[in-house]
C-alpha cells in the first residue's frame, strides 16, 4: 500500500471508528492516475462499502451536469451566449427571455426557487418541474446577479441538453462522459433497477431534523429559506435529507441538482477534465480554463454568503486543499469533489451520513491527502 493510500485509509477508518460517519468512499487521482481508493464502514446494516459503491451526493453532482454541457459547446450544438429561448421557447416569458447559457451555469438566472408546496414527487416529474420552471418570474434581472439554484439548476441544464440533443441528461452523460471513461456503472442522474442493490443507505444524525417552525424562523434571516410570491429556494417537503436519498424514486428519477454516483467514478471525470485518463480527455485545456475560472464573484442572492463561480463549477472550497485554482461543487450532505489544475489533483469523498452543511470528513481527508502530496 503506498503511503498516501494508508493515510487517507487511517483518517477513514478513524471517522469510521469516532461514529462520526457510517459509510466512506474516497477516490484521489494525481495527474490522470488513481493514486487512492478508499474505503470504509457499512452500505446497509449488513453490507460492507466497497469501490463500486452508490451514493447520492446531493450537489456535488452539478458538476456532471455542468460537464455534459460542456461537452455540447465543444461540439458545437450551442454556445455560453446562446439565449435559452433558441433552445426552449417557453422559456422565455416574465423577463427572461434575454438568459443565456452562461447565466444559467453561474447561478445568475434568476429563477432558484420552486413553488412553496412543492414535494419530492413533483422532483421526479421532469415535464412538471421544466414547465414551472419556464414559467417562473425571476427574483432578479437574469445576469445581473449570482444566487445558487439548488433544484432548478439540474432541470435547467437537463432541459437544455434535452433541447440541444433530444436525448437526456442520463443518456447524455452515459454516451459523453461516463463510457468513454469506462465508469458507466458509477455515475448515475438516474439509477436503472437492476443497480439499486448497490446504493448505500443513507442515515440522518441526531438532531438534524429541519422543523416547520426551524424553517420559518430561519426564512427571515437566511434567504436560502425566504419566500417571494409563494416561491421559496427551499421548499420544506423537498429537502435533500437522508430519507430523501432512500427514496426508490428520488434514485430512479433524473433530478440532476443532484445524483447518484461512486467517488472513484466523480474524481474519474475530474480527472479527466485536468488531462487525459487512459487516453480520454473530457474538454481541451483552453476550454478547462474558461470554464475552471472566476466568472462571477460577490455576495450570493440565495445563500446570503459570498460567492466565487465558474461556468457551472464552484471556485475553491476552505480547506487544506484550497487554492485560486481550485474547481467543483459540494453537496449539502458532506460530500465533495474537486479538481486542481496547478496541482493536478482531482479529489472526491461520497459518504452515506447526512451531515448537512457539515464537511468535516472531507476536511480531513483532504488534510490527509495534503501532507501526503
Amino acid at each position: 500500500m503506498n503511503d498516501i493510500q494508508h493515510t487517507v485509509q487511517q483518517t477513514i477508518d478513524q471517522l469510521i471508528d469516532s461514529g462520526a460517519e457510517r459509510g466512506l468512499q474516497v477516490a484521489v487521482h494525481r495527474h490522470g492516475e488513481l493514486i487512492v481508493d478508499a474505503v470504509g464502514g457499512m452500505a446497509t446494516g449488513d453490507r460492507p462499502v466497497t469501490s463500486d459503491t452508490l451514493f447520492h451526493v446531493t450537489s456535488t453532482a452539478k458538476g456532471v451536469a455542468s460537464t455534459v454541457l460542456h461537452t455540447l459547446v465543444a461540439d458545437g450544438l450551442l454556445g455560453y451566449d446562446t439565449p435559452v429561448v433558441e433552445l426552449w421557447p417557453e422559456y422565455g416569458v416574465n423577463g427572461k427571455d434575454r438568459t443565456t447559457v452562461r447565466d444559467v451555469l453561474t447561478h445568475s438566472a434568476g429563477v432558484p426557487a420552486v413553488p412553496v408546496g412543492t414535494t419530492t414527487d413533483d422532483l421526479c416529474d421532469w415535464d412538471k418541474m421544466c414547465g414551472l420552471v419556464a414559467g417562473a418570474t425571476p427574483w432578479w434581472e437574469p445576469g445581473s446577479r449570482t444566487g445558487y439554484h439548488p433544484q432548478t439548476y439540474g432541470f435547467l441544464i437537463g432541459e437544455i441538453v434535452r433541447r440541444a440533443t433530444g436525448n437526456t441528461i442520463s443518456e447524455e452523460t452515459r454516451r459523453r462522459v461516463a463510457e468513454p471513461l469506462g465508469v458507466e456503472a458509477e455515475l448515475f442522474f438516474a439509477v436503472p433497477r437492476r443497480e439499486l442493490g448497490r446504493v448505500a443507505h443513507h442515515t440522518q444524525p441526531d438532531g438534524m431534523h429541519l422543523t416547520l417552525e426551524m424553517a420559518t424562523q430561519m426564512a427571515e434571516t437566511v434567504p436560502f429559506f425566504r419566500v417571494l410570491d409563494g416561491w421559496t429556494a427551499a421548499p420544506l417537503g423537498a429537502l435533500p435529507d437522508a430519507d430523501f436519498c432512500n427514496r426508490v424514486d428520488v434514485l430512479t428519477s433524473e433530478i440532476p441538482a443532484g445524483g447518484v454516483v461512486s467517488a472513484r467514478g466523480i474524481a474519474t471525470m475530474y480527472a479527466a477534465l485536468l488531462g487525459p485518463v487512459n487516453g480520454v480527455r473530457l474538454l481541451s485545456g483552453a476550454r478547462l480554463r474558461e470554464v475552471a475560472s472566476v466568472v462571477v464573484s460577490g455576495p450570493d442572492a440565495v445563500l446570503g454568503f459570498p460567492a466565487k463561480r465558474g461556468l457551472g463549477f464552484d471556485i475553491g472550497f476552505a480547506g487544506p486543499l484550497d487554492s485560486p485554482t481550485l474547481f467543483g461543487m459540494a453537496g449539502s450532505g458532506g460530500t465533495a469533489a474537486y479538481a486542481d489544475p496547478e496541482t493536478g489533483v482531482a479529489i472526491a469523498v461520497a459518504k452515506n451520513r447526512v451531515t448537512a452543511g457539515d464537511y468535516t470528513a472531507f476536511t480531513a481527508i483532504s488534510s490527509a491527502v495534503a501532507k501526503s502530496l
